[in-house]
């Protein structure tokens, strides 16, 4: 991957004017969101809010990053699957085609085929994941009455809203069956903050993560469904067509 953290990502929009730092104070609860929208609406670049109030009022300890992927541009930036930068509509199309074609590829159909396809096997070998003993994400860990979701810079995004939105959580799910090649699931629902260790999660019946709850229930599992909520993964991974 050539972005090994969003950090990396980040210092890459910012070199590229594509981002701005806003230290001036703004509060999570409109007008933030406010702000975003117009941003959206102009072809406007990221942002990276410094000076975060939460909805209590008090300033958080964390920035919040905005508009990430409010442009093509921005989003062709971010996927990088095989290392090379793309910056145009054309070029994430050649990644969309590409996506498609290992959902479900072809032989090849003689020699010829099989070496034009080795740059691409190199390819998906580098997106291959990796597991390591330790990783930046397990050095702060909060378990039991530690857990404070309203700590966190989430915004409430419209007027009569009941309760914060958590916009663009990579919630992982693992089914039951280690045999299934759908065992894991990587998909995008909104997550509503109800309290300090709760929310509530949008996700239809035919997505992949309420297709895992449904077999897990099915197979009689007591214990709760394998889930991760992931927020603030490196860009490639977090966007989708």
């Amino acid at each position: 991957m050539a972005y090994k953290s969003l950090r990396d990502f980040i210092a890459k929009l910012e070199k590229a004017g594509e981002l701005v730092r806003v230290t001036e104070p703004v509060s999570t609860v409109l007008e933030m969101t406010e702000i975003q929208r117009r941003l959206l609406a102009t072809g406007g670049p990221a942002v990276l809010f410094e000076n975060v109030i939460r909805a209590d009022g008090e300033p958080s300890n964390m920035p919040c990053l905005v508009n990430l992927f409010g442009t093509v541009k921005r989003v062709a930036m971010g996927v990088t699957l095989d290392g090379v930068e793309r910056t145009t509509a054309g070029e994430l199309r050649e990644v969309g085609e590409l996506l498609a074609f290992l959902r479900a590829p072809e032989p090849p159909r003689g020699i010829k085929d099989a070496m034009e396809m080795l740059p691409l096997a190199k390819t998906v070998m580098s997106m291959r994941p990796a597991t390591v003993k330790k990783a930046p994400v397990q050095e702060i860990v909060l378990k039991g009455d530690d857990i404070d979701l309203t700590k966190l810079p989430i915004q409430t995004c419209w007027p009569g809203e009941p309760a914060p939105l958590i916009t663009w959580p990579l919630v992982v799910t693992k089914g039951p069956s280690d045999d299934r090649e759908d065992n894991y699931n990587l998909g995008i629902y909104r997550m509503q903050v109800l309290g300090k260790n709760r929310t509530i999660m949008r996700w239809l019946a035919h997505r992949g993560g309420a297709q895992h709850h449904q077999r897990w229930k099915k197979a009689g599992k007591r214990e709760p469904l394998p889930a991760c909520a992931v927020i603030g993964a490196i860009p490639a991974p977090s966007w989708r067509p």
